[in-house]
């Protein structure tokens, strides 16, 4: 029986359909409280909310189109076809609900009854207060019954009453909003960013049109993906070469609506990205843990079945079945429950047992009907196992080897005589020659030197077993004193301050992608905490007598050059390595606390990092030339 589509109709949708909490808090005082950052983060994080309004309404089936416009003035806003909020007198306020739900903290569609949210990922109106609170401007436009309803604010506080200044045949809301310079350290929003966020969101609400435009540099871009999030597997899978077709379920239950999409790859890296309610848990939550039981458990009841493992072999473990793996998990539910230091981590007991059950008959009903694709899983899988076991030996080894010889770390390694992690810094160096300037010039009170020979393995192609083979790479570990694999633990670091220091040159630029690449896949909890930072050198040196400056990029050589009397006479060295640099200019350019300039790697966007790393540094040759062409121009320093 086909179920009845929601109607655009308003009635059942009114003020008495937002319930408010609280007043809104002192949000200009401690914005962090509300957004998480005032940083670049944060004030993304105001486009969210917005935008996440509208999903809301797209969840509950009102609204099919939704536009973001970055306009030429940095302002930003968003329209959506939605039923548009209620504008009507709110009875506990007096105000209308659209000025409720704009300056009310936690007043929003979700709490009310009937014509509130059944599923909600924004709370419709809650995120908008903070938005109109942290925006110098704010412009509240509503499209509902046969008009056009508009009301502006200036700091959070409404400049008038909400005015009828037109007439309208659609239904809608738009949110333009200016963020204040007062609060964020930047107001420019970055397109990419908020690109791959719309992309996002539409592979997670199938059918839903999501439009961007950048109006000053009038780029376009819109997104529909009917197949929903198996168009995604597809995409993140791109440019890897897949084992099989794409799993796909979607099934609705007592406890919510299940969607998961899954295929895999012959990489070495597992891609698993989980949401409840279109928010992204990047903490997962029992989704995921349903979803990891049923896949272990349905694997190996089909090796068992089958004669694949035979009786004395062990059965595979979690992280075997996952290797090589791209998987979705969407889940949306009446009433979530966030957990987890960032409250990104779903805490319904109840649907870790409905992913197990829905997705354990889907997948076990695949691997029957699909008996090439099954094997060529399960052999994935038995190489992914015995390459455990030999990584394993290798762990152990290096492990034991740090536990036993104690204070004897690996014989390169210059350490510092602090003992105290948080005030330590350890010192990544290419080569010798520039090893030694640095252990010379550092302050040896608690800055440690480790110098790498040649540049260490690509782990993007390589398993655990070869990784933990190369020397470099177990020194850097023992160094480290954390562990790699599931005996990692972040607490035991050694240092807080982990610096990647390699040349300005192509050869540096490669060794510190290959020292990123493996931060980022085997020790993800050192940029994660914030212990990794990369330095950087100066380009040049200029000397007019006692004279002396440096300049870090070309933009800066320029003004630089501007502060000698007579620009003529001075002598401009640019520097090719470390290596040129005396012990003094090396600690005064690039490990001075007082002078150095470095920069903390982060990871803003776990797709694109993922989607980066498998390009520049994966097998395929194909997507790494497209990538070097289409961002050559950026590149302003080339030594060929």
């Amino acid at each position: 029986m086909e179920k009845e589509k929601p109607s655009k109709s308003s009635a059942s949708y009114s003020a008495e359909n937002i319930q408010v909490l609280e007043g809104l808090a002192a949000v200009r005082k401690r914005p962090g409280m509300y957004i998480g950052t005032t940083d670049i983060a944060g004030l993304h994080h105001l486009v969210w909310e917005i935008v996440d309004n509208a999903i809301d309404e797209a969840m509950a089936g009102f609204c099919k189109n939704i536009d973001v416009i970055i306009h030429k003035d940095g302002s930003v806003s968003v329209e959506d076809d939605g039923r548009g909020i209620p504008v009507d007198k709110h009875s506990k306020t007096g105000k209308s609900a659209l000025e409720t739900v704009l300056t009310v903290l936690h007043a929003g569609g979700k709490f009310g009854e009937g014509g509130g949210y059944k599923v909600s990922g924004g709370l419709h109106g809650v995120g908008s207060s903070v938005v109109n609170a942290l925006s110098t401007k704010l412009i509240a436009t509503v499209y509902r019954d046969g008009k056009t309803y508009e009301q502006t604010y200036k700091i959070g506080e409404p400049q008038g009453d909400v005015e009828v200044v037109g007439k309208s045949d659609k239904t809608g809301t738009k949110i333009w909003f200016w963020p204040d310079p007062t609060i964020f350290e930047k107001t420019e929003f970055d397109f990419q960013t908020i690109q791959n966020r719309m992309r996002q969101q539409a592979y997670l609400t199938k059918g839903i049109t999501l439009r961007m435009t950048d109006e000053r540099s009038d780029l376009r871009y819109q997104f529909y993906f009917e197949g929903g999030i198996k168009s995604y597997v597809q995409h993140l899978n791109l440019n890897k070469e897949t084992i099989g077709d794409i799993v796909y379920l979607e099934k609705e239950v007592p406890e919510g609506m299940i969607e998961v999409s899954l295929q895999y790859t012959q990489s070495f890296q597992e891609n698993i990205f989980t949401f409840a309610n279109n928010i992204h848990t990047i903490e997962g939550g029992m989704h995921l843990t349903g979803f990891r039981s049923a896949l272990t458990r349905i694997i190996n009841n089909y090796g068992r079945k089958n004669n694949l493992l035979k009786e004395k072999e062990e059965n595979f473990t979690s992280e075997d079945v996952r290797e090589g793996m791209t998987a979705i998990i969407s889940v949306k539910l009446g009433n979530p429950q966030f957990e987890g230091q960032t409250k990104s981590k779903l805490g319904n007991a109840e649907m870790r047992a409905a992913v197990e059950n829905v997705f354990g008959e889907t997948f076990s009903e695949y691997l029957e009907e699909h008996p090439t694709d099954a094997r060529s899983i399960f052999g994935k899988c038995a190489l992914a196992s015995r390459a455990r076991l030999a990584a394993r030996a290798a762990r152990d080894t290096v492990i034991r080897k740090g536990a036993l010889e104690g204070m004897t770390l690996p014989g390169k390694l210059a350490d510092c005589s602090s003992r105290d992690a948080t005030k330590s810094e350890l010192y990544l160096v290419e080569g010798d020659s520039a090893g030694g300037s640095a252990k010379m010039g550092r302050n040896r009170e608690y800055q440690a030197i480790l110098p790498l020979r040649g540049k260490i393995l690509n782990v993007e192609q390589a398993r655990m077993d070869r990784i933990l083979g190369n020397q470099e790479i177990k020194n850097l570990i023992i160094a480290l004193g954390i562990g790699i694999g599931e005996v990692m633990d972040i607490s035991k670091i050694r240092y807080h301050r982990v610096v990647i220091m390699t040349d300005a040159d192509v050869d540096g630029a490669h060794i510190r992608t290959l020292l990123l690449t493996m931060f980022y896949r085997y020790l993800r909890p050192v940029i994660e905490t914030g212990y990794l930072y990369v330095a950087q050198p100066p380009l040049y040196k200029f000397q007019q007598g006692k004279k002396v400056a440096y300049a870090y990029t070309e933009e800066e050589k320029e003004k630089v050059l501007k502060d000698f009397s007579d620009t003529s006479k001075v002598n401009v060295q640019r520097y090719k390595g470390l290596g040129e640099m005396n012990p003094e200019q090396l600690w005064e350019t690039t490990m001075d606390p007082e002078n150095r300039k470095m920069f903390r790697i982060q990871i803003t966007d776990a797709e694109e990092a993922d989607k980066t790393f498998e390009t520049l540094m994966g097998a395929e040759v194909a997507p790494r030339k497209k990538f070097i062409q289409s961002h050559a121009k950026r590149v302003r320093n080339l030594d060929i």
